[in-house]
């Protein structure tokens, strides 16, 4: 796991010590992802500069720096990731007479022998493996980008500067080219909105105007000849879910399950090398429990396993991790994590999440990170079960709901909906709590008005689809809360591929394939373990294990309302049943009760109105209202406010010195070259 970042730009060559001092910053900016080597490369005459931090995993020997040269000096490499099969490509390579003459073990050194034999499509086709990767192709003066199949690696790009002063910059996190002296800084309203709505920011978008992410499954292809950025996909998570559907696994149950326990050890086997100390993450849930499991049937010695617990009530799982640490005999390290210790971290988040994100999994997983971190340099991860083994409540909540109004008439819903909002939250509040438990199961919680308003939204969606997006949003409406903002299509809001013959909670799993794994989960696993230098593994994602989980059908992932039903089959083999069973919970904190509490005056400061209107970005009246509303109980804002909070946060952390003209450039002024070629593709 590394960092990688550079330029392409020939102007930028006209002081040789000004583009090694440029190349320098981009890179150093990236230490905290590669603290054990850093190296340059860059050839003036045509205009190109490639930087890389090492956080070295795998060949530990000066043979693995980057960035690296093939065997004929063609091309030049920096590479973020692991390529799990290397060796296996080496075999291939030997048994076809193209492998060079080798001068390490790294897996750095197998892709350039690959490019050059195969070709870079063919060879990341070939390739098991996680990766963000910058190849400069000397004799063709092509810069070629590459991303993995399901987006573990980032890889945010874009044209910056105007004219001949122009400059294509690349990196794995952003901060190494705001380093770059013609990056424009000007925030994109639209991006805002998106965060707001998602909690994150969606690919291909990026908080900034002209930058975007290279989408997971993707190449892309610039030169100083062809500016504009070619984008190809080489693999898509949508075909995966099609093709998988169409032609399902048609063995028995019992069959299913042994050819998921085969593929999965073969994932984690190929996983668990490494040249470093290596240990994973523990929650006792159903998905890391599998992962550790499997990683202990096949090690010689104790794996080492790590999990975070909590003093607050309802967010504390480390007892049930402890429970099956001690079955499976694991190495296991607990911290229990005050509230002060934890709330201590929350001003310094937007150093670890260097663009606004707002997912408030995103401390607890920062805590359990910088935990592991003190023993181990790789921590193996539980994510995706959920997404690829239909694990979320709200599939099968949705798919309830929409069957049980969509016969309805869309008018006569939105006449129910209209009843159920003139009726203020507070009022349901005190209804509902005076009617006790014969109050209805689902609305015996602590703001049952704010659950009735919230369904009121969705019976009145026309589609599934439109219904699902209505469950997974925060802001409603963020165009009306960012000033000036119109916000754009994404796979959620327009953009969604066909998916044929996905019935309804398959294209829910894909949706979130496509968008909540990546743009979310993975990002926050990626900035939390990278900002303390350790490398993160998601078995789950071995696109094999992907491939094959679309194949299985429906009813061997949900059966007599049971989710995950092959995968639990699987751990019950090496874990017992009664140490799993238990309701999902989620990786949390209790963002509300902070807010009111010891949270109160940074958020008051943050949210201040004067401030907000200085800046210039959002509605201060909307805030206002659910500030004060969230202050007094009589509503619960916490995800609507963490959501401003944290892009408050990051602005005053990345933007404090820049000043308000360069932060806040209306809607389509300035540098946009990178969108005209970053549409979404599936």
């Amino acid at each position: 796991m590394c960092g990688i970042t550079g330029f392409l730009g020939a102007t930028q060559f006209a002081a040789e010590d000004g583009c090694g001092a440029i190349l320098r910053q981009m890179t150093d900016s990236l230490s905290h992802r590669g603290p054990d080597d850093a190296g340059y490369w860059s050839d003036p005459e045509h205009g190109i500069a490639l930087g890389h931090r090492r956080l070295s995993i795998v060949d530990l020997s000066p043979a693995g720096h980057q960035p690296m040269h093939s065997a004929t000096r063609r091309h030049v490499l920096v590479f973020n990731g692991e390529i799990y099969n290397h060796l296996q490509l080496r075999e291939q390579l030997a048994a076809t007479g193209a492998a060079p003459s080798w001068r390490g073990h790294s897996d750095t050194e197998t892709l350039l022998a690959g490019f050059e034999a195969w070709g870079v499509r063919a060879t990341i086709e070939r390739a098991v493996g996680m990766f963000a990767f910058a190849l400069w192709d000397r004799l063709s003066g092509t810069l070629t980008l590459g991303r993995d199949r399901i987006g573990e690696k980032p890889l945010y790009y874009g044209w910056q500067g105007q004219g001949r002063e122009a400059a294509f910059l690349f990196g794995s996190e952003l901060a190494a080219l705001r380093a770059h002296p013609r990056f424009e800084h000007a925030i994109d309203r639209g991006a805002l909105c998106l965060q707001m709505r998602h909690n994150c920011i969606p690919s291909p978008y990026s908080i900034y105007q002209g930058i975007a992410k290279l989408q997971p499954g993707c190449l892309l292809a610039v030169s100083a000849r062809q500016p504009g950025p070619q984008l190809v996909r080489y693999w898509s998570a949508a075909d995966a879910a099609i093709a998988g559907t169409s032609q399902p696994f048609e063995g028995s149950p019992e069959e299913a399950v042994e050819r998921l326990d085969v593929l999965l050890r073969d994932a984690i086997r190929m996983q668990m090398h490494a040249d470093v100390p290596l240990g994973a993450f523990l929650s006792g849930g159903v998905d890391s429990s599998t992962v550790v499991a499997l990683m202990q049937a096949q090690s010689a010695r104790p794996v080492k396993t790590f999990s975070i617990g909590f003093d607050e009530e309802g967010y504390n799982e480390a007892e049930y991790a402890k429970a099956v640490a001690d079955h499976l005999g694991t190495e296991h390290t607990e911290l229990y994590v005050g509230g002060a210790e934890a709330r201590e971290l929350v001003p310094r988040l937007q150093e670890t999440y260097d663009e606004p994100f707002s997912d408030s999994s995103q401390l607890p997983t920062a805590l359990v990170s910088r935990l592991a971190r003190r023993h181990v340099t790789i921590s193996l991860s539980g994510d995706a079960g959920d997404e690829l083994f239909c694990g979320y409540n709200r599939y099968q909540f949705a798919a309830r709901l929409w069957d049980s109004i969509a016969a309805s008439p869309v008018p006569l819903r939105r006449l129910a909906a209209g009843a159920i909002t003139g009726v203020p939250v507070a009022s349901w509040d005190r209804l509902l709590r005076g009617l006790g438990r014969c109050a209805p199961r689902s609305l015996r919680c602590q703001h049952p008005g704010d659950k009735l308003h919230k369904g009121a939204a969705i019976i009145s969606c026309t589609s599934l689809d439109q219904l699902y997006l209505g469950l997974v949003s925060h802001w409603d409406d963020p165009a009306a809360l960012v000033l000036g903002a119109q916000e754009p299509p994404t796979v959620l809001t327009g953009d969604a591929p066909a998916l044929p013959g996905l019935d309804g909670v398959q294209r829910m799993m894909a949706l979130d394939l496509l968008t909540y794994l990546p743009d979310d989960i993975l990002v926050k696993v990626d900035r939390a373990a990278m900002s303390v230098s350790l490398e993160t593994r998601v078995p789950f994602l071995d696109h094999r294990v992907v491939e094959f989980a679309w194949r299985l059908p429906q009813a061997m992932k949900l059966r007599d309302g049971c989710s995950k039903w092959a995968l639990r089959q699987v751990l019950y083999r090496y874990v017992p049943k009664t140490l799993i069973e238990r309701p999902k919970m989620g990786f949390g904190i209790p963002v509300g009760d902070w807010l009111r509490g010891p949270l109160r005056d940074w958020a008051a400061d943050l949210l201040d109105e004067a401030r907000l209107r200085r800046e210039g970005y959002f509605d201060p009246a909307a805030i206002r209202l659910r500030w004060n509303e969230h202050l007094s109980g009589r509503r619960n804002w916490q995800y609507h406010l963490w959501d401003v909070l944290m892009f408050q946060s990051w602005l005053e952390g990345t933007h404090a010195g820049q000043g308000r003209t360069a932060s806040s450039r209306p809607p389509g002024a300035g540098a946009g070259r990178a969108w005209s070629t970053a549409a979404s593709v599936h």
